[in-house]
């Protein structure tokens, strides 16, 4: 019983502290609770399409040859799927919540469904022993976060378009950052080589953009605060 506590624990624990640090960057306007915990059960129950879609679609990377078998488990077994079934569960049950109403909403909605999802991998990866829970507190929770909280700026964007076209792009360029995001860091980690370090290099970069992006979404949802407030 206390071995599972510790998975738990372990499991969650990282998730929890990046959720609290996003959620306190949007104290100006916080989101719901409730609808937070749900971001973060909608998150780890998304692992279980993901779990059937990777086993099919990893299928011919048996038979392509190195690189382009690396570069197929990474980008398109694990990104396209991972980040797609996230985008999925974003777009279904959160965007239209009328408490999506803002670009910083995007950010932290997006984040609590990829900490739910890394929460979920962390139990299966936890099961290898306590470093893994541990090296992974660093490298793929973080990872996961920057990934899809890019994503969840592009769809905070696309609720502020009137125009179809323009939203729809938004949407689109939210999903394909973050597949390449989360694409370039599976990819450099599974050469197995030197080029590994290339996974730190992403989680970096990608984690300043992430925080660029923070700082956008709080601009823009002030300057929409004060341009409301002038109409009143």
């Amino acid at each position: 019983m206390l071995a599972v506590a510790i998975l738990v624990g372990g499991a969650a624990l990282p998730a929890i502290v990046i959720i609290i640090l996003f959620y306190r960057a949007d104290s100006a306007r916080p989101e719901p609770v409730g609808l937070i915990g749900r971001s973060i059960i909608y998150g780890f129950l998304a692992t279980i399409p993901a779990i059937g879609l990777e086993l099919v679609v990893d299928q011919p990377a048996a038979w392509l040859p190195g690189v382009a078998g690396i570069a197929w488990t990474a980008f398109v077994t694990a990104a396209l799927v991972e980040e797609g079934v996230k985008y999925f569960f974003l777009r279904r049950y959160l965007i239209r919540n009328p408490a999506f109403n803002e670009v910083m909403d995007g950010i932290v909605y997006a984040v609590c469904v990829s900490l739910g999802f890394a929460f979920a991998e962390n139990l299966l990866y936890g099961l290898d022993g306590g470093w893994t829970l541990v090296l992974r507190a660093f490298t793929a929770v973080p990872m996961h976060a920057a990934a899809t909280g890019v994503m969840g700026f592009w769809l905070g964007i696309s609720k502020r378009e009137s125009d179809p076209s323009a939203a729809a792009a938004a949407r689109r360029k939210g999903l394909l950052s973050a597949i390449l995001i989360h694409g370039c860091y599976d990819f450099f980690l599974f050469t197995g080589t030197v080029l590994a370090a290339g996974a730190l290099v992403t989680l970096l970069v990608s984690s300043r953009h992430l925080r660029r992006l923070v700082r956008r979404a709080k601009e823009i949802d002030d300057a929409d605060e004060e341009k409301s407030r002038s109409l009143t």
